[in-house]
């Protein structure tokens, strides 16, 4: 099978371009070939290619795509030109050209589109003019002509219905998965802290992830200072790149005179996020809208201990295996999650456990790319 990826393939865009990593990584070793097909901005850093796959870059048309999102005219030639080379397109995401682009030409190659938690209450009502006007026009009738939706969880699904006002019998739920051998041997305890300077007699709460309002940092940076006004143990690391929200984050911790309880260190790839990982006491995520965490994945993978929202992409695991505490959407609520889960080392240690079984029991990308590949052979042709 030849497999056409069309994400937006950069570490900026985090989890979908570590999804399709994944995914591609395992479709190699049972033979199959796998194009990624990925809108650019000069400046922007591809992320790792596996080996054996072949990443396209196609320049973003500005000043069009600052407007609508992905447009590439590169993009559009591509797909013009070489459709017909592959035997499945899988688009991930909603909202942006690239999920609209393969419908805009003639031709009969199946269609795969995973949502990624885009059509979330929050997600939908975030420039919600622009996702009205999209839908009006075309979104609703792309989904309805995918040959596959996926989704990951029963919040979705619901999602999906709400927005469709029907259950497309086109609907899979497939979860994310994660390489939990990548997690299995840390580097040494204490390397991340010498690194960047983390006194040892402080806790270290770990956040990480695109720093975008969505992600709950506007509960999160208000909480650990109430926190800290009662408990003078922590450090709070705020580690991804900036998507929208780093002014507002640097003048809370200017106002609030903080600059050596909270640090941003940007972005944190290989070695160096396992460092922190490894080094970690408490990973923090309140998000109010994922479509499914792979931090968070990575995070329990490692055996963080952590506090986040049920609205990480799978909180009915995380219910059913009480796998990470689960804070309400509100500061005073990740404040008692702060004080709760720092507290005692005994409590983040059971977390820590139970959240590591959870993934290896459910998660392991082995199994789940086995069950896309599966739903992939139900829409080829015969």
């Amino acid at each position: 099978m030849r497999i056409l990826n069309i994400c937006a393939y950069t570490w900026e865009i985090g989890g979908p371009a570590r999804i399709i990593y994944d995914h591609t990584t395992e479709a190699l070793k049972m033979g199959h070939e796998v194009d990624i097909l990925s809108p650019m901005t000069p400046g922007d850093d591809i992320y790792e290619i596996p080996t054996g796959a072949r990443v396209i870059p196609c320049r973003r048309s500005t000043p069009v795509s600052n407007f609508y999102r992905e447009f590439s005219v590169d993009l559009y030639k591509h797909l013009k030109n070489h459709v017909h080379e592959y035997d499945l397109i899988h688009i991930h995401g909603i909202w942006h050209f690239g999920s609209l682009a393969p419908f805009l030409i003639k031709n009969k190659v199946p269609k795969v589109i995973t949502i990624h938690g885009l059509l979330d209450k929050w997600a939908v009502n975030h420039h919600k003019w622009k996702k009205d006007l999209v839908s009006f026009l075309y979104q609703k009738k792309i989904l309805a002509k995918a040959d596959l939706i996926q989704i990951n969880n029963a919040d979705e699904e619901e999602n999906v219905i709400e927005y469709l006002g029907y259950r497309p019998k086109n609907l899979v739920t497939i979860p994310n998965g994660i390489r939990m051998e990548e997690y299995r041997n840390l580097p040494v305890r204490g390397s991340f802290r010498q690194q960047f300077d983390i006194p040892d007699d402080k806790k270290l709460v770990l956040f990480m992830g695109r720093i975008n309002i969505k992600k709950g940092l506007d509960l999160l940076l208000p909480a650990f200072a109430a926190y800290l006004k009662v408990n003078n143990d922590a450090i709070l690391l705020l580690a991804g790149p900036e998507d929208g929200y780093l002014a507002e984050t640097k003048k809370f911790i200017a106002d609030h005179q903080l600059t050596d309880r909270i640090r941003y260190v940007g972005m944190l790839t290989d070695t160096t996020k396992l460092a922190a990982l490894a080094d970690a006491d408490l990973f923090v995520l309140p998000s109010y809208s994922e479509g499914f965490s792979i931090a968070v994945l990575e995070a329990l993978a490692a055996g963080v201990p952590a506090l986040v929202s049920d609205r990480v992409g799978f909180g009915e695991y995380i219910r059913q295996y009480n796998a990470a505490y689960l804070s309400p959407l509100s500061v005073e609520g990740v404040e008692k999650g702060l004080s709760d889960m720092l507290e005692k080392a005994s409590t983040r240690a059971e977390f820590a456990q139970r959240g590591r079984e959870m993934v290896a029991e459910n998660f392991d990308i082995t199994r789940v790319a086995q069950k896309m590949l599966e739903a992939y052979n139900t829409v080829l042709p015969t």
